[in-house]
C-alpha cells in the first residue's frame, strides 16, 4: 500500500478506454483502494445500484449514456462522490459537470498519481474530515439552519439537505466566516485548494447551495452578492 493515511475506499472506474481505465484503477489500488473498472454508462449505473460504492470516478464521453447523464441519474439517488474525467478545454462540459453535481474534475491528459491525489482529498471530505486544519466537531447554527460538524449533515427546519462534499465545505467556510466577503479566487483556494482555477466553479457552487437553502435563490438572503467582490454569508437577524 502508497504512503496514503486516509481510509482505503472501494472506487468505481467508469471509461471506456480499457488502457485508461487499467492505469488509473492500478494507481488507486496502489494507494490501498478496491477498485472495479467498468466501460460503459448503463453497467456503471447497474453496478453502483448492486453495490454502492465510496467514489466513482467517471469519464465524459461514454458509449451509451455519457457522464454527465450517469452523474445526474447517482445524484437522483446516492450522495457518492464523483471525479469527473473530462478533456483538455471542455469547459463547458466540466462546468455542466458541476451544475448535476461531480465533487472535482481531472483534464485528460493527467498524471495517474495527481488523479489519486484529487481521490483522496475527495474521500476525505466526504468522510467528514472536512476543510484543512479545521477541526470537525459541534455544531454550526444560524436560526433554523444547523451544521453538524461531526455528522457532516446539513439541516435546515429540521429537514436534512443533501449537499455534495464540495457545496458542504463551501457552506461551512461561509458560515465559518460570517458577513466577511470573499473573492472567488480566494474561495477556490480556501474551499478548493486550488491557487489557480477556474473561478466559474465558484460560481455554479455558489448557485447549487441557494437553490438548495434559499427561499428564493434569485433574491439570497443568507449567501449574497458582493458586488466587484464576490460572496458573503449573511446570518438571519436575530
Amino acid at each position: 500500500m502508497a504512503n496514503n493515511p486516509d481510509p482505503p475506499g472501494r472506487i468505481v472506474v467508469v471509461d471506456d478506454d480499457a488502457t485508461v481505465a487499467d492505469v488509473v484503477g492500478r494507481y488507486l489500488v496502489r494507494d490501498g483502494h478496491t477498485v472495479e473498472c467498468v466501460h460503459d454508462g448503463y453497467e456503471a449505473l447497474r453496478r453502483i445500484a448492486d453495490q454502492p460504492p465510496d467514489l466513482v470516478v467517471l469519464d465524459l464521453m461514454l458509449p451509451g449514456i455519457d457522464g454527465l447523464e450517469v452523474c445526474r441519474r447517482l445524484r437522483e439517488r446516492w450522495p457518492i462522490p464523483v471525479v469527473m474525467l473530462t478533456a483538455l478545454g471542455d469547459e463547458t462540459d466540466r462546468l455542466a459537470g458541476f451544475e448535476i453535481g461531480a465533487d472535482d474534475y481531472v483534464t485528460k491528459p493527467f498524471s495517474p498519481r495527481e488523479l489519486a491525489m484529487r481521490v483522496r482529498s475527495v474521500l476525505r471530505r466526504a468522510r467528514g474530515s472536512g476543510l484543512p486544519d479545521k477541526p470537525d466537531q459541534g455544531v454550526i447554527t444560524d436560526r433554523e439552519l444547523t451544521v453538524n460538524l461531526a455528522a457532516h449533515e446539513v439541516r435546515a427546519a429540521g429537514r436534512l439537505i443533501q449537499l455534495t462534499s464540495r457545496e458542504y465545505d463551501l457552506l461551512v467556510f461561509l458560515m465559518r466566516n460570517p458577513r466577511k466577503a470573499f473573492t472567488r479566487e480566494q474561495l477556490l483556494n480556501e474551499v478548493w485548494s486550488w491557487t489557480f482555477g477556474d473561478t466559474s466553479t465558484v460560481t455554479v457552487h455558489v448557485r447549487r447551495l441557494r437553490e438548495k437553502l434559499e427561499a428564493d435563490p434569485t433574491l439570497p438572503k443568507r449567501i449574497v452578492t458582493v458586488w466587484g467582490v464576490g460572496y458573503r454569508y449573511e446570518p438571519e437577524p436575530a
